[in-house]
């Protein structure tokens, strides 16, 4: 490819062994949900995905990992972990990477992708939104519990379990690198959790908890990573006051359908679900 990055399954000790070390990098040492060597290579024997990215010195810069198993009777794919080393981040890797994994799980027969990010990570939710064209019908809180690693201390592990219907044709077209078709105009769209004021970090308001509207808009910071640094009551208050607004309209059959990314404050779009909504 043009990036000079290859991706492949990894099929040597040494490989997997790699692939664990940049699991340490990426989220701590010594941190404890990684995955282990013997089970990136047990996923992949029982229709998993266990594969890296490689540059042209042969060095790992990336990975991607997930299994393949039943939900609700259906055979779907769980995406577990993604990782891009910071000198490739913002190259597309990212989203090659997860266009990889759908292309090899579309070959097992299934049909959709599930996986979780934080629903403060605006990076995140600009590549799962903006590239990949995923909805979110679910959140669950405090996911993982309380884990040693440095980028989830103190505002807990909020989670959105993201949906990617491989075959949609909003996926084919992003994945294609065409305009996909447009989703409404969400520009007047009210608030139900706004930015506001703050001299460095935005704040939030007070969620706004109603259903007359067929689109709200929720506010996050665009630079949750800061936040934690410079003020992390400020952070713990985004959790608690998104954490609300999204289980509300979750519960009450919207779904997260898109993300538009800011300077310092970005919001997530949600729209009444249809009854044909698959």
């Amino acid at each position: 490819m043009g990036d000079g990055y290859t991706i492949r399954a990894f099929t040597t000790t040494a490989e997997y062994l790699e692939c664990v070390a940049l699991q340490e990098e990426t989220w701590g040492s010594g941190f404890s949900e990684r995955v282990p060597s013997a089970i990136l290579k047990v996923a992949q024997i029982l229709g998993g995905v266990s594969a890296g990215a490689y540059d042209a010195s042969e060095r790992l810069v990336g990975f991607v990992f997930g299994m393949t198993g039943l939900r609700d009777g259906e055979l779907v794919h769980w995406s577990d972990m993604l990782a891009v080393r910071p000198e490739a981040r913002d190259s597309g890797l990212g989203r090659r990477l997860k266009a990889y994994q759908r292309d090899e799980v579309l070959r097992r027969g299934v049909e959709k992708m599930f996986w979780t990010f934080d629903p403060l990570q605006a990076r995140n939710a600009h590549l799962n939104f903006s590239k990949l064209g995923i909805v979110v019908r679910e959140y669950a809180e405090d996911m993982y519990g309380q884990t040693d690693s440095p980028l989830h201390r103190g505002i807990g592990t909020d989670r959105f379990i993201a949906l990617w219907i491989l075959r949609a044709p909003r996926v084919e077209q992003l994945l294609a690198m065409t305009t996909p078709t447009p989703l409404r105009d969400t520009s007047d769209a009210p608030w139900a959790l706004a930015a506001e004021g703050g001299q460095r970090h935005p704040k939030p308001s007070s969620p706004v908890l109603s259903e007359r509207n067929e689109t709200v808009r929720i506010a996050i910071p665009t630079d949750i990573a800061a936040l934690m640094a410079d003020d992390p009551q400020l952070a713990l208050d985004w959790r608690t006051a998104t954490r609300a607004a999204l289980t509300h309209y979750l519960a009450a059959d919207y779904e997260v359908s898109d993300f538009v990314r800011g300077d310092r404050a970005s919001a997530y779009i949600m729209t009444k679900r249809t009854t044909s909504a698959s």
